[in-house]
C-alpha cells in the first residue's frame, strides 16, 4: 500500500529527522486537559502502533484500552480518535461547527483542484454552495429517481450475464456494474474515452488511501518531493483533468448543437452542472465541476459494490441468513467533553458499529437486528452511521441506497448461491483490506444456481 511504502522511505531518513527534532521548539504547556492516549515516540509519535494491522482494527484495540476519546500523535499532527456513539454525537452534532473543518491533505489538494470538491473542501461559503448543489440538484431524491431506468437496465443485463456462467467472480462483476451505472448517470452515452476514465479513478483511490509523509510532517517541505508522492499525484491529476475537460467540452458542443448527451429524456449529471453554470447565479467553475465528478466516482462506485460484496459474503457464510432473506421471494412470486482541539479528528464508524454496549453479538452478521429497531441510519442516531452525520454527512445516501437495494435484491431473487470447489461456508476467508471502502482482501467467487428461471421477474 502507498502509505506503507512511504513509511519505508521515511525510515531511511531517520538521521535527518533526528536533526529536525532537535531544531523543533519545545511545545508550549497547556492548562487544558488533553485526551488520554498511548505513549508516543519522538518524531513519529504513535505511527509505529498502526503498522502491521488494519488501521481501523488497531484504532479500536487502542480505544478499548485508552477510551472512546483518544489522542493519537502521527508525526507532527495531533489527532483525536472517536470510537463511541456518545462521543460521535458530541463532535458530529452537538459541537459539529467546531470539528467540521477538514485537515489539509496533499493528495486531496492536488487531485481535487485545491480541494474545490465537496468531500475535502474547507468549511465556508464555497463548501456550503457545493453541498447545496449536490443535495438539491445532483443527488436529490428526484434526480436519483430519474436514473431508475439506467439502474434497472444495467441490473437486468447483469443478471442475464450471470445466468450463463457456472462460476462468477462476484467482486469484479459488482464493481463493473456499479461503474456502469455511475458512468451512464454522470456522462450519459458511454464512449471508450469515458470508460478509460474508470482505471484512472481506481489509481486515484489508491493514492488517497491512508496517509502520506507530507500530511503528517507538513513543516518538512522537502519530504513532499523525496517520497515521489507529489509527482505521482500531479501526473494523475493531469490525466484526469484532460479526460474530464474532453467530456465537458463534448457535452457543451452537443448542447450547442441541440443534441442530447443522455440516452433518455433526463439530463445526465454533467448536463445538470452545465445548466447550473449557465443559468443560476452560482460561482460554479469548471474546476468545481471536475472535482465534484471525481467525488461522484470515488464515493459512488467502490462503496456500493463493496457493501453488496460483503453482504453476499456474510450470507453465503451463514446459510440461515441467506434462507431468511430469500423467503420473501416465495410470496413475491405468488403475489463531546472539554478537550483541547486537535489538528485532525477521526470517527471510527467501524468500531462504533461494533460497540457491545449497544449491540448484542456485535461482531455477528445479523440483519434481523434492524427489523424491529428504530435506529435511523441517516445521521440522527449514532450507534450506526454508515453515511456519517452532521454537516459533513454523505450527500449520496439516496443514490447509494438505490443501487445497493436493487442489485442485492435481484441477486437474492434470481439465484441460489454456493461456494466453488466444495468449500465449506465456515471456511470462507473474510479478511478485509484497508482502503477507501475496506473491500475484501481476496475476491469472492461464487456459483450461481438460477431460481425458477421460467417464472422469474426483475425486481424494481
Amino acid at each position: 500500500m502507498e502509505y506503507l511504502q512511504q513509511f519505508s522511505i521515511f525510515s531511511a531518513l531517520v538521521t535527518f529527522l533526528l536533526f529536525i527534532f532537535l531544531l523543533q521548539r519545545k511545545p508550549k504547556t497547556s492548562s487544558r486537559k488533553s485526551a488520554p492516549g498511548p505513549w508516543k515516540l519522538p518524531i513519529i509519535g504513535n505511527m509505529h502502533q498502526l503498522l502491521g494491522s488494519l488501521p481501523h482494527h488497531r484504532l479500536k484495540d487502542l480505544s478499548d484500552k485508552y477510551g472512546s476519546v483518544m489522542n493519537l500523535q502521527l508525526g507532527q499532527v495531533s489527532n483525536i480518535v472517536i470510537s463511541s456513539p456518545e462521543a460521535a454525537k458530541q463532535v458530529m452534532k452537538t459541537h459539529d461547527i467546531i470539528f467540521v473543518q477538514r485537515p489539509f491533505l496533499l493528495a486531496a489538494n492536488i487531485i481535487m483542484y485545491n480541494s474545490k470538491d465537496i468531500v475535502f473542501a474547507p468549511y465556508g461559503d464555497s463548501w456550503r454552495q457545493m453541498r447545496k448543489i449536490c443535495t438539491l440538484e445532483l443527488l436529490s431524491t428526484k434526480r436519483v429517481r430519474s436514473f431508475r431506468a439506467i439502474r434497472e437496465e444495467e441490473t437486468s443485463n447483469f443478471i442475464r450475464s450471470i445466468s450463463s456462467l457456472s462460476e462468477v467472480n462476484i467482486s469484479k462483476i459488482l464493481l463493473s456494474l456499479s461503474n456502469a451505472i455511475t458512468l451512464r448517470s454522470a456522462f450519459g452515452k458511454v464512449s471508450e474515452r469515458q470508460e478509460a476514465f474508470l482505471p484512472l479513478v481506481q489509481k486515484i483511490a489508491l493514492m488517497l488511501e491512508g496517509f502520506s509523509i507530507a500530511d503528517i510532517f507538513p513543516s518538512v517541505k522537502f519530504l513532499h518531493g523525496i517520497t515521489g508522492m507529489r509527482s505521482k499525484l500531479q501526473k494523475l491529476h493531469q490525466e484526469a483533468d484532460i479526460m474530464l475537460e474532453n467530456i465537458i467540452n463534448e457535452h457543451r458542443e452537443n448542447k450547442r448543437l441541440g443534441r442530447r448527451n443522455s440516452e433518455g429524456k433526463e439530463d445526465d449529471l454533467v448536463d445538470v452542472l452545465l445548466n447550473l453554470q449557465d443559468h443560476d447565479n452560482l460561482e460554479l467553475t469548471t474546476e468545481n465541476m471536475k472535482a465534484v465528478m471525481l467525488d461522484m466516482f470515488l464515493g459512488g462506485t467502490e462503496s456500493s459494490s463493496t457493501v453488496i460484496e460483503w453482504a453476499m459474503s456474510e450470507m453465503v457464510k451463514d446459510s440461515r441468513v441467506m434462507e431468511k432473506a430469500q423467503e420473501e421471494r416465495q410470496w413475491r412470486s405468488m403475489g463531546m467533553k472539554s478537550q483541547s482541539t486537535p489538528r485532525s479528528l477521526y470517527i471510527n464508524a467501524w468500531a462504533i458499529g461494533r460497540d457491545s454496549r449497544h449491540w448484542t453479538e456485535a461482531e455477528k452478521f445479523c440483519p434481523e437486528r434492524f427489523q424491529n429497531n428504530s435506529i435511523d441510519i441517516k445521521g440522527n442516531d449514532f450507534q450506526f452511521i454508515p453515511f456519517g452525520a452532521g454537516r459533513r454527512m454523505c450527500p449520496g445516501i439516496a443514490y447509494g441506497m438505490a443501487v445497493v437495494e436493487l442489485v442485492l435484491a435481484n441477486l437474492l431473487f434470481h439465484f441460489d448461491w454456493k461456494l466453488p470447489n466444495g468449500l465449506e461456508p465456515h471456511l470462507l476467508d473474510m479478511s478485509e483490506s484497508f482502503g477507501v471502502s475496506a473491500r475484501r482482501k481476496n475476491e469472492l467467487n461464487l456459483i450461481p444456481i438460477p431460481y425458477n428461471p421460467s417464472h422469474s421477474q426483475e425486481i424494481s
